[in-house]
Order: structure tokens, then C-alpha cells, then sequence
């Protein structure tokens, strides 16, 4: 059994599949993203690629903000939807009946039923290629208080969180291990 070389390619999967939020005080849009993730911790960053040719593009280069919405399973439907629709041709908050409140910092719409919502303020567009980069700070973090247990721990596990694999959506599967697992001390 060999290996095959194959032309450069984006192959970095899974990915978080993510509804982004933004408005400019005129337009407001959701529309899906999976090139995101961290890229600090101290400060709080993080990343969305855009198209330019993207509606959301000029909303979020003029208000230097946006919201992203983590999905879940019960939003995999509206998460492929907010990805090959335009928010130019319709309000997609309205045609998938979402329900929206407003973000504590920026006043953007974010949705109720995702988990967690991260409130975001640009810092720097990257011109890259086919995307453009929004590097941003994290400025708030929203989560939905019905995932926190008694102890005050957030239980991300039991949002039924879904991630982005090579064209498809996938809910994420059981725990194997957590971080430092490996060098644990056995008991």
C-alpha cells in the first residue's frame, strides 16, 4: 500500500462549521463559515476567511465586527442553508424563522439557540487568495446558561456541537481522552 501525491489542497478537516452574525447598522446577515478557529489565548483571538465577493464581506469590513455562533445539531439545517444562500437576494433570519436576540457588546443579532456566541472586533484584514482573513479580538463570550452545571462547569459536550468534514456535516462523537491524558499519572 503506497501514498498518493496530490496537488496542494485545504485537507485540514474537521472544522468547525459556524454561523457568523454582522451588521452595520443598515445590513445585517448570518451567513456559515468553516475556515475559523483560535489563534491566541492571551489575548483572546481568533479568525474568519471570507470571499470578497461574500454580502457579509463589506457589512463586517465597514462595522469591523461580527458574532460567531457555534452549531449544533439542531441548526445543521440552517447552517448548509446560511452557506449557499445570499443574504443579498433574502433575510435569512426570516426565511429559517430564526430566532435572534442582540449581542451584549455590538448589537448584532446572534441566535438563541446556539450555545455559544463570541462576540468579535477586527483588528486586521489579511489578503490571502480566494479569502481575505478577519483577524479579530474576542471582546465577549456568550453561553447559554442551560449547559452550565451545578458546579458552575460549562458542558460544551452536551451541546451536540457539529463540525465541517470535506462537504459534509458530522454531530461530534464520544470523549477519548482530554488534554494531558497521556502523561497522566496512573491512579
Amino acid at each position: 500500500m503506497g501514498r498518493q501525491i496530490w496537488k496542494p489542497g485545504t485537507l485540514v478537516y474537521p472544522l468547525p462549521a459556524v454561523l457568523v452574525t454582522c451588521s452595520d447598522g443598515t445590513n445585517e446577515n448570518i451567513f456559515t463559515v468553516a475556515w475559523t478557529g483560535t489563534i491566541c489565548s492571551d489575548p483572546a483571538m481568533t479568525y474568519i476567511s471570507v470571499r470578497k465577493e461574500r454580502f457579509s464581506y463589506d457589512i463586517i469590513k465597514r462595522s469591523g465586527r461580527f458574532c460567531i455562533n457555534l452549531t449544533t445539531e439542531d441548526l445543521a439545517y440552517a447552517t448548509d442553508y446560511c452557506g449557499v444562500k445570499s443574504g443579498r437576494n433574502e433575510n435569512k433570519f426570516e426565511k429559517l424563522n430564526l430566532k435572534v436576540t442582540r449581542s451584549e457588546k455590538f448589537n448584532i443579532p446572534i441566535l438563541k439557540k446556539s450555545p455559544v456566541v463570541i462576540e468579535c472586533e477586527v483588528v486586521e484584514i489579511k489578503e490571502l487568495g480566494s479569502h481575505d482573513m478577519f483577524i479579530a479580538k474576542v471582546c465577549n463570550v456568550e453561553v447559554d446558561d442551560k449547559y452550565i452545571n451545578e458546579s458552575g462547569r460549562f458542558e460544551m459536550e452536551k451541546c451536540k456541537l457539529i463540525a465541517y468534514n470535506h462537504g459534509h456535516y458530522y454531530k461530534l462523537g464520544d470523549m477519548i481522552g482530554k488534554f494531558g491524558y497521556s502523561v497522566q499519572k496512573k491512579k
